[in-house]
């Protein structure tokens, strides 16, 4: 994830899109650029680090009426200066910046190398710049209209050339909207960072070019074919701008988890094959493992149970999971052909880190699942596979955690291939499964209002339990922690089964228990012990697929249904209705929801 701002006008486009693009730097951080248009050319200004940085750098540049600018979360390539956008052609006259993969820029890089073209990144934007300066015939609406089809994954574009006086946008997966103004005209990623300009907005569609001009916006598609204008207006004050209109950053990065999901996919997938390429250079050491040690902390523990599940069962692997506070102070005796996987969102949480260093001093090598390029478990790491989740402001990790357990099915997957325990047939059947995993999130996510009625009924709750069995048991100890997290509602996770052990006895009228019941092959089973909770009077919440519904909409006092999807793929589709759950209620109790007390976003001490 990554901010775009452009302008075009009188004013000086510098100061322009600087403002702007200090009110996207919730989107990254990593580095930050700005290319304007003058009449020496184009001149580019770009830094690692935030944006304070590039004033710093860069205290005096030209004067300019037209300019694009951006700040970056890494995907390819490391946080610096090279890597960071704007990037330009050959010549210097055009200058991009892009939100995004394209998932095919190796191919394209390659032909275009053979071209001729000099490249000074290891991004796979650059290629965009290129392509245009390959097919530039005098203009660049047209041009781009060429390249476009060659153009694989996600990609929010904004491009500037010496030679003419526009800015053109293109959107395919990744938001952009447009704000107009009087003899001047914007462009950003988000609303917030162009409010203080403009309350009237264009908010582009998939598959939209925009060609921006001080006097006039107009839309195309992809084929060129004029697109009729829609204007909103917005009315948001600065301090709910700031969260794209909703009342909290968690909610906020909730609802962004389909396109978290449908980004961390992209590049990975092969015309039906898993596609990593960060694992290349340990092929052999994978292709022997016979065990992984899978180490982390809270939720990205809970993401590393999923994990292995999934390498257990797909991958037929010896797997060991400790948390990572005890995994330092344990008594390991390795195997030969052992891996080492470790989970962190920041990449800098102390008790992962240290594992990971121990691993790698016994002679373990170590893979990472991590969302900072640049943090410490990244660069430490023998190879690390990034998540694509964007920065998260929210204390309480929500899309951090469905892009960990993204990576670890692509990697279960992966592993299982290796091993030669998956088909061709079965593969695709997985992948197609999970290709479809955005949209089904999409749809639980449009369907919040029904998570916060049963919200209303549950917040006075003094405890609340979670029960589920196999991958539904560990989807239930994420949705518990959200809840203890951020509602202060005592809150605990048990294994179904485990309630005649122990748990039944803290049972009562006053005791909601949430039931998951997505595993179809236990599910009987787990039906047995919803009765066992009813028959102490207990109120259940049951968590269900759709297709289950007829079956199980009387079984509870209150309950959700989700998409269709695999079994093995439930996690997914069945987190966002259980932080959703967590979310309203501790709105109703009134808590601080995205900095709940004694609690902190990154944890670097022991």
């Amino acid at each position: 994830m990554c901010g775009i701002v452009g302008y075009v006008g009188q004013k000086n486009a510098y100061d322009v899109v600087i403002e702007s693009l200090k009110k996207l730097e919730y989107r990254g951080y990593d580095s930050s650029g700005v290319a304007l248009k003058t009449d020496e050319g184009i001149f580019i200004a770009k830094k690692k680090g935030r944006i304070s940085e590039l004033e710093k750098d860069f205290p005096s540049v030209p004067s300019s009426n037209m300019g694009i600018a951006h700040t970056r979360w890494a995907t390819h390539g490391a946080p610096k200066d090279e890597n960071a956008h704007p990037h330009t052609d050959c010549t210097g006259t055009i200058a991009v910046v892009h939100n995004g993969i394209i998932e095919n820029y190796r191919e394209l890089k390659a032909y275009l190398a053979e071209r001729g073209h000099k490249f000074t990144s290891e991004t796979d934007t650059e290629v965009v710049a290129h392509l245009l300066e390959e097919f530039y015939q005098g203009d660049l609406f047209t041009t781009l209209l060429k390249i476009l089809p060659l153009l694989k994954g996600a990609f929010a574009l904004a491009i500037i050339s010496q030679k003419e006086d526009r800015i053109l946008a293109v959107r395919q997966d990744s938001p952009l909207v447009l704000g107009l103004g009087r003899g001047e005209n914007f462009l950003a990623s988000d609303i917030p960072a162009l409010l203080s300009h403009t309350r009237e907005f264009v908010i582009m569609e998939n598959g939209q070019i925009a060609d921006i001009r001080a006097e006039h916006v107009e839309l195309y598609d992809f084929e060129g074919n004029a697109i009729p204008i829609k204007i909103t207006k917005v009315d948001w004050d600065e301090k709910q701008a700031e969260k794209g209109g909703y009342d909290h950053f968690m909610i906020k990065e909730i609802m962004e988890q389909d396109e978290a999901i449908r980004s961390t996919l992209l590049g990975r997938v092969d015309r039906g094959r898993v596609r990593l390429d960060e694992l290349e250079a340990l092929q052999e050491e994978l292709k022997n493992a016979e065990r992984i040690y899978i180490t982390a902390c809270g939720t990205a523990y809970h993401a590393g149970m999923v994990g292995a599940y999934l390498l257990r069962h797909v991958a037929g692997l010896d797997v060991e999971i400790e948390v990572a506070s005890e995994f330092r102070y344990a008594k390991h005796h390795w195997r030969e052909n052992s891996v080492g996987l470790v989970i962190s969102q920041s990449g800098e949480t102390a008790d992962t880190l240290q594992a990971l260093r121990m691993m790698k001093a016994d002679g373990i090598p170590v893979i990472a699942v991590v969302n900072v390029v640049g943090s410490s478990v990244y660069r430490e790491a023998d190879a690390s596979l990034l998540t694509q989740a964007g920065p998260e402001i929210a204390v309480a990790s929500t899309k951090a955690y469905s892009t960990q357990l993204v990576v670890l099915y692509l990697f279960a997957l992966y592993m299982a291939k290796l091993k030669g325990l998956l088909t061709q047939e079965e593969e695709q059947n997985i992948l197609e499964d999970l290709w479809s995993i955005p949209e089904k999130v999409k749809q639980v996510l449009s369907n919040a209002e029904s998570v916060r009625r049963i919200a209303q009924d549950t917040y006075k709750a003094n405890d609340i339990f979670f029960i589920g069995r196999q991958l539904d048991y560990m989807l239930a100890l994420e949705g518990s922690l959200k809840l203890k997290e951020i509602s202060y509602i005592h809150s605990e996770a048990f294994p179904a089964g485990e309630l005649k052990h122990g748990p039944l006895a803290l049972v009562t009228a006053d005791t909601p228990t949430l039931a998951i019941l997505m595993q179809e092959d236990v599910l009987e089973k787990t039906l047995s012990n919803v009765s066992e909770v009813k028959a102490r009077q207990g109120d259940v919440f049951v968590l269900g697929f759709e297709r289950d519904r007829k079956r199980l909409e009387d079984i509870g006092r209150w309950s959700f249904f989700v998409p269709d999807t695999l079994p093995l793929l439930a996690p997914l589709v069945g987190i966002p209705v259980l932080q959703l759950f967590a979310y309203y209620n501790a709105v109703l109790r009134g808590t601080d929801v995205d900095k709940p007390r004694n609690l902190a976003k990154s944890v670097t001490v022991e």
